[in-house]
């Protein structure tokens, strides 16, 4: 079944919209081709807020209606104690506010841009989805990320070219508490890296330790930028450290 033929089935649907590469495109033919569609983004402390920048600027251009839901994930038993399995409380939390709201605007279908290229196996989340009958069509029309990308470059979508941004909560390892003042320090540390350059990198966050990972191209910049990094981030880390495993 091809796209077209698929909102022919699907005329009507809420966009679970992050503002990412794959749920853009799948706002971008929903908006296209569907008769009736809306974009629901929700705001949680896991968000970073050029993500929801993004998105705005997106859904505009678009001309999509879009509603911004908010969420206090860390209340979301499950959460904040960041078992292995974290992802799923919290997609459940996130996927039945944005149920509860579309349902509240008469939608029966609700899509997300899960691809062909993501692997359930690695993703606890994506039974969050599958128990609450969220649809995938990116992975039921086999696209996948690279292929998404391509189409979303064609289309003229800014977002074809983003790199994947994962939310903060993965920057803390599995069995450390999650807290706001962790997240709101990642979110300082990421967002100094990007003004001075960097891209697709991650700081990572262990007790208080900042671990910082990059791809090998960015190493020369991290030391022309030494000094400043290390000012900057100890005003949230006890230490600033390279992880040597570098992206790429």
């Amino acid at each position: 079944m091809n796209i077209q033929e698929y909102f022919k089935q699907v005329p009507e649907a809420g966009i679970a919209f992050s503002g990412g590469v794959d749920s853009a495109y799948l706002l971008y033919v929903a908006v296209k081709y569907a008769e009736r569609v809306k974009a629901y983004y929700v705001k949680s402390e896991f968000q970073p807020e050029f993500e929801l920048e993004d998105a705005r600027r997106l859904a505009d251009v678009l001309g999509a209606d879009m509603e911004v839901l908010t969420l206090n994930v860390l209340s979301v038993p499950g959460v904040s104690a960041n078992p292995s399995d974290r992802c799923y409380y919290c997609k459940k939390a996130i996927f039945g506010a944005i149920l509860d709201a579309a349902r509240e605007d008469g939608f029966k279908v609700i899509l997300d841009g899960t691809n062909a290229s993501d692997d359930a196996g690695d993703r606890p989340g994506m039974r969050a989805l599958e128990e609450l009958a969220v649809g995938s069509p990116l992975r039921e029309w086999g696209l996948t990320k690279s292929q998404i990308r391509q189409l979303s470059r064609e289309a003229g979508l800014f977002t074809w070219d983003k790199p994947a941004y994962a939310c903060l909560a993965t920057r803390i390892p599995a069995g450390e508490a999650i807290t706001a003042a962790k997240l709101s320090a990642t979110e300082a540390a990421e967002d100094y890296l990007f003004s001075l350059g960097f891209a697709d990198f991650r700081v990572r966050s262990q007790e208080g330790h900042a671990r910082l990972q990059l791809h090998k191209a960015q190493l020369g910049r991290l030391l022309e930028h030494r000094q400043d990094i290390l000012i900057k981030l100890k005003e949230h880390y006890k230490t600033v450290s390279l992880d040597l495993e570098v992206r790429g």
